[in-house]
């Protein structure tokens, strides 16, 4: 492979170990796209845009980190597919990352009252 350049500082191996990595962030870029549906911004300011996509890599490393703990060998693709089914209930985390279909639901503690009457 021929890789052309305007910077003559760096060695030839150098310049093509970059684009090795360049393509890895790519990869990356591509799946915070495909799994957190970061098409479009929602804000057009600096801050706003910085915001987004502190947050799409923060929820990228947790669901990394998910499965990298899962015994159950999930898929990104299916891990955030059925998280994002179960969002909005009451389950114990770890148990349901190993064992989806086997883990009810969980009765919410309820909240510590402010005052006794």
């Amino acid at each position: 492979m021929f890789f052309l350049s305007n910077n003559f500082k760096l060695a030839a191996a150098t310049i093509a170990a970059i684009y090795k990595e360049r393509w890895q962030i790519e990869l990356f870029f591509k799946a915070i796209k495909q799994n957190l549906k970061v098409k479009s911004f929602l804000g057009t300011t600096e801050n706003a845009v910085k915001s987004q996509l502190w947050t799409a890599l923060i929820a990228m490393l947790l669901l990394k980190y998910l499965q990298l703990k899962s015994t159950l060998g999930w898929s990104l693709s299916n891990l955030v597919a059925l998280l994002r089914i179960n969002l909005l209930t009451y389950r114990d985390l770890w148990t349901w990352i190993n064992l989806p279909f086997d883990t009810g639901v969980v009765e919410p503690l309820s909240p510590p009252t402010l005052f006794t009457v």
